[in-house]
């Protein structure tokens, strides 16, 4: 019997396939694995990637020798496709106590404006104490 060691990417250890043969096809590999871990194959695809040399197996003919660690990902199916999506923020002005957002320049000129208020109320205090 001959093994091919595999492990998802998220997981420590390593499982084992076994089959017959020098070499196992990438496709009879991902139905082994598949069905191991009750994958459906209707849900995702499997990403295989030689654990020793980070090459993937894309080709589904492909054949991976026995004795091999394999890292495997789960995919959707069709791959992942990049988002042509654009979103835009509109920004206005927030309405006097509504809004819980607010900008970096607002917090800035808040503490500049209480930080004078408090050292104008120290003078202020200060004369009245003296006078």
């Amino acid at each position: 019997m001959s093994c091919v060691h595999y492990k998802f990417s998220s997981k420590l250890n390593y499982d084992t396939v076994t089959f017959d043969g020098l070499h196992i096809s990438l496709c009879d590999l991902k139905r082994q694995i598949m069905a191991r871990e009750k994958l459906k194959a209707a849900d995702c695809d499997l990403q295989i990637t030689n654990a020793q040399t980070k090459e993937e197996y894309t080709d589904d003919n492909a054949l991976i020798p026995k004795n091999s660690s394999v890292i495997v990902r789960r995919i959707p199916i069709g791959g992942v496709k990049a988002t042509s999506k654009t979103y835009v923020i509109s920004r206005t002005e927030p309405v006097s106590g509504t809004s819980k957002a607010v900008c970096k320049n607002t917090i800035s000129h808040f503490f500049l404006h209480t930080a004078l208020n408090y050292k104008q109320c120290s003078l202020a205090l200060i004369f009245q104490v003296l006078t």
